[in-house]
């Protein structure tokens, strides 16, 4: 690299630099007035520039960053398009619609079908998709039942959150990107954590169908509700199933339907989740293979395959363009040397006791940071800083991540700053105040013991 005139490769003028490009992206991204693709690509490019790079030094890192990010980038643009045809094609519809006839109209057990439907409707990793499925089924049995709609959104939000660890979830993407390392690896490291975290979805459901049975009993002694024994969970399950049947028709999906395309369909799934976790093939090549079977099984001509890709293509392009995005952002941050003044900057004023113990304490205070800031700010800018300082206290880049991930997870979909919340709510005629009452302090002690649970296990070593 050339140097010029203004050039700054002392330590401090790298730190400044460093934490302006980051301050500004945050900045930018919590007013959330543009696509993150944009300040993750322009602040950059322009902090760079003004510390004194050209454009050789620019293409060099921008190549740097892309080859740590381009395996996460396939795999999010198959595994989106596979998914997603699964819903297209209604194979989650008929788990979906069991779970609903289980409850028996069981105030406890129509709380934790919840938490059970959530799981299953979050396999695509889309929020937006999960909320859609989810809410417009179980609403009418919730007021049916007088149940809370903001226990209902709770629980759905928690368990779309523990699923969001998935390889194919936004914050594996992210982290994996951010750290070199693949989705899979983080995955793999991180399933411990996620089938407690299950587990704990669960137990939440049940806590919270408790209080709501509790709840329901007192106002129905009073005289204030009526009694709720003629509940019909059939008409409700048949009622859900017939309003996706429409959807289907109404979006125009053309495809194949019954038993072969359906038992075709759970192979791909279960021989996909088998290979990614015997780790057969990166998560890459099998959502590729997954999405083409994917394709062949479910359409019958080329135009309707092309209409599938074209359905899913936007939002499997934007997440690919925010972590492409995210190759120039990360590529000069680390290829200029900004992040580890940061760090060692940050090292100089952490007492010793404290610098070992970074992660767990940022990933503690996880679910807080993602009302203060977005997803892509908390992972492409605090992570990097906190990666790099721990790493001088040899906490491996997986150990760091999987910290700031188990904190923050929980809180996907507790933020203001989630777009699929706000529809969630819309959904659900409810009230952000009154949800975050509900469901902040709930995810958040959530997030703190799961965080706990895995520094005590090593995880985050």
């Amino acid at each position: 690299m050339h140097t010029t005139v203004l050039r700054m490769q002392t330590e401090l003028g790298l730190t400044l630099m460093g934490l302006l490009i980051v301050g500004t992206t945050v900045g930018i991204l919590i007013r959330g007035k543009t696509h993150p693709l944009i300040p993750m690509t322009l602040v950059p490019v322009i902090g760079a520039f003004i510390t004194g790079f050209g454009l050789e030094d620019l293409s060099t890192f921008f190549e740097e960053g892309l080859s740590s990010v381009m395996k996460v980038v396939v795999m999010f643009i198959f595994a989106i398009i596979f998914f997603g045809i699964l819903q297209d094609v209604g194979l989650f519809t008929p788990i979906i619609r069991a779970l609903i006839k289980t409850t028996r109209g069981n105030v406890v057990a129509v709380a934790v079908g919840t938490g059970l439907i959530g799981v299953v409707a979050h396999l695509d990793g889309s929020g937006s998709t999960t909320f859609l499925l989810t809410i417009p089924a179980l609403l009418p049995l919730y007021q049916a039942l007088h149940m809370s709609r903001y226990v209902l959104l709770t629980i759905v939000a928690l368990a779309a959150s523990v699923m969001n660890m998935v390889p194919w979830g936004g914050p594996l993407g992210r982290a994996g990107a951010v750290i070199s390392q693949d989705t899979n690896t983080v995955w793999m490291h991180l399933i411990p954590m996620q089938g407690l975290a299950l587990v704990f979805v669960v137990a939440i459901a049940f806590a919270l169908g408790v209080r709501e049975k509790r709840r329901i009993s007192a106002l129905q002694a009073a005289g204030d509700l009526p009694a709720t024994d003629d509940v019909d969970v059939h008409a409700i399950a048949d009622e859900f199933e017939q309003k996706q049947r429409e959807e289907q028709e109404k979006q125009g999906y053309e495809f194949r339907s019954g038993t072969v395309p359906t038992v075709l369909n759970v192979l791909v799934v279960l021989a996909a989740l088998v290979v990614l976790l015997a780790g057969l093939l990166p998560p890459a090549p099998t959502f590729l293979i997954a999405a083409t079977l994917a394709l062949i099984i479910n359409f019958t001509s080329q135009a309707e395959q092309a209409d599938a890709l074209k359905r899913h293509a936007p939002n499997a392009l934007s997440m690919a363009g925010i972590i492409i995005a995210a190759a120039m952002f990360l590529g000069v941050l680390n290829e200029t040397g900004m992040l580890e003044a940061i760090a060692l900057s940050l090292i100089g004023v952490l007492p010793e006791a404290a610098g070992p113990y970074l992660h767990v304490a940022v990933g503690m205070l996880g679910v807080p940071l993602d009302l203060l800031t977005s997803t892509d700010a908390y992972y492409f800018s605090v992570l990097p800083i906190v990666q790099e300082t721990v790493a001088a206290y040899d906490i491996s880049g997986l150990g760091a991540a999987s910290a700031l991930i188990l904190g923050n997870v929980i809180g996907t979909f507790v933020s203001p700053f989630s777009p699929a919340l706000w529809l969630a709510l819309g959904l659900a005629n409810a009230q952000m105040g009154r949800y975050l009452k509900l469901a902040f302090p709930i995810a958040w002690v959530f997030s703190v013991i799961i965080v706990s649970v895995a520094f005590a296990t090593g995880l985050l070593a």
